[in-house]
């Protein structure tokens, strides 16, 4: 964790003289990249298909793989330096995987969201589906939790982390489309970020304009 901790605040450090639209993604192991090369995760795979699409930006990996909505709280404060226009947001997971309450993931999201009001950041929310088995109450409850919260703090809004791997937008069961997951089943492989990253890049260039909107 610190060294992780450490190598982001570095590249925060690095980019103090930056010209380019500098977007922090706040996550867990979806967005740290668990399994993969440096190269082949996340944000690196998203920056470039910005960059290809020609946005100047840089985008700073500030996921923490096992972080929970708390962990992404408590990390949301040193995220949001001075050269930050934009943050991705894309927590949940381990809430889920470990069955926590939904009341505790809204109230750590809109901490988040709050902090980033805070900081004139604007942001994009990325959803998380809860999965049936605890119950069709549990999964009503979290899975509100992202399109309300990104309603009332004006964030841009994907429903899902996994919509760019299926065609109506839900997150799909890993077990029914393996040639995206690694073997954990739980984390896409190069090719399923691949996928991942041409459905979350439109909404971050939405989220671009909407920076560039406000400033």
């Amino acid at each position: 964790m610190r060294k992780a901790l450490a190598w982001i605040l570095t590249v925060f450090a690095g980019m103090a003289q930056a010209e380019d639209m500098v977007i922090a993604a706040l996550g867990d192991s979806l967005t740290q990249g668990y399994g993969l090369v440096q190269e082949e995760g996340f944000v690196p795979q998203l920056e470039a298909w910005l960059r290809a699409e020609g946005d100047d930006v840089q985008l700073v990996n500030a996921g923490v793989s096992g972080d929970t909505t708390a962990g992404g709280l408590s990390r949301v404060g040193w995220t949001l330096t001075p050269e930050v226009d934009a943050m991705i947001v894309t927590l949940g997971g381990n809430d889920l995987l470990r069955g926590l309450s939904p009341d505790q993931a809204r109230n750590n999201i809109e901490g988040i969201l709050q902090a980033a009001q805070e900081a004139n950041v604007e942001v994009l929310l990325i959803g998380m589906d809860a999965p049936g088995n605890f119950g069709p109450d549990y999964k009503a409850e979290f899975d509100a939790i992202y399109p309300e919260l990104a309603q009332t703090y004006g964030a841009v809004f994907l429903e899902s982390f996994f919509a760019g791997l299926s065609e109506d937008g839900i997150a799909p069961d890993p077990a029914s489309l393996r040639e995206w997951f690694q073997s954990d089943g739980i984390h896409p492989n190069a090719k399923g970020v691949e996928r991942i990253v041409q459905a979350v890049g439109p909404k971050v260039q939405e989220l671009i304009e909407q920076v560039k909107a406000g400033g």
